[in-house]
């Protein structure tokens, strides 16, 4: 899929209903401590009504999954990849104590997720009875008497939001949102390759750390300790990142998993690829934005990608 193509499905406004969801709940008075010290990002700090993106990582600080959080009255939801789910839960409790009061279930039969994303979304908050959530924040509404959370994001840094639903619902809220085309998985996939946005079993796995994956918006440097703190910690200080995950422009389509390759020597690898357009992983050493690479005899250049992030956190930073 081509350059236009990408063009294209960004500029009209679509509905993705995805195949599958990964929806956790935390419950209990100690959910948000519990949270904290098992992911990346500061959630004690967040009060109801607020969202955040946080990552979990191993005790030596390789990435697990990336999850979207929303903090609610009476429990902390996160949406995880479909394929980490059930991983993820058992992950969990293995770190419950009996003292914890913390409860983790899958909640993904009863909410399901759709996302409205491109630039005319804003008309089709008034058939929901919804209105745009402050900075930083997600709104709770009622409809058809379920409660509802609008997030102001796509998870692909394009306009747009994420409704999360009952699936009593589903019907009625279709019914809706069906002027709007489906925006199909090969579409998606388009639009995250072309983002940037890591994803399981492709950019997010237990070879990288978040910090090569791009994914500073959601490390906290500023919290306490939590599974794994020690190691990315160290690698800001020291900036010891020896590996970046970059977006790549080639002159052909290309392969997943084909090595990249700079003046004859290995320099990385591409994760994801759609036509022309591919993710990959590349040694810092070997480049950045701007240099040539080549997977077999396809030449092509690194890019940067709204989704990505890759400049050191320095203190007294925002």
């Amino acid at each position: 899929m081509s350059a236009s193509a990408f063009e294209t499905i960004s500029q009209t406004t679509r509905l993705y209903r995805p195949q599958d969801v990964g929806l956790l709940r935390l419950a209990g008075a100690d959910r948000a401590r519990f949270l904290h010290n098992q992911s990346t990002q500061q959630i004690q700090a967040l009060e109801p009504g607020q969202w955040t993106e946080t990552v979990f990582v191993t005790s030596t600080g390789r990435t697990l999954d990336l999850a979207t959080v929303l903090v609610t009255e009476s429990a902390l939801w996160l949406r995880v990849s479909p394929q980490r789910r059930e991983f993820l839960l058992r992950w969990l409790d293995r770190y419950i104590f009996p003292s914890d009061k913390v409860a983790a279930e899958d909640g993904s039969g009863e909410y399901g997720v759709l996302t409205v994303v491109g630039p005319a979304w804003e008309q089709w908050l008034a058939p929901l009875g919804a209105v745009w959530p402050a900075p930083q924040t997600f709104l709770t509404w009622r409809w058809l008497d379920a409660e509802l959370y609008l997030s102001p994001e796509t998870g692909l840094d394009l306009p747009g939001f994420t409704l999360w639903y009952p699936r009593e619902i589903h019907r009625p809220l279709l019914e809706v949102l069906a002027p709007l085309s489906s925006l199909e998985e090969e579409e998606w996939e388009t639009l995250r390759i072309y983002q940037g946005r890591p994803a399981p079993e492709r950019e997010l796995t237990e070879d990288y750390n978040p910090l090569e994956a791009g994914l500073w918006r959601a490390v906290s440097f500023a919290k306490g300790c939590y599974i794994g703190q020690e190691t990315i910690a160290r690698l800001n200080t020291y900036k010891g990142v020896k590996q970046r995950l970059w977006a790549l422009d080639f002159s052909a389509p290309v392969q997943e998993e084909t090595p990249l390759t700079i003046a004859g020597e290995k320099a990385g690898l591409i994760t994801s690829a759609v036509g022309k357009r591919a993710l990959g992983y590349l040694k810092t050493k070997a480049g950045g934005a701007g240099s040539t690479v080549y997977a077999g005899e396809i030449e092509g250049v690194v890019v940067p990608a709204p989704y990505l992030r890759h400049e050191y956190f320095q203190p007294g930073s925002s």
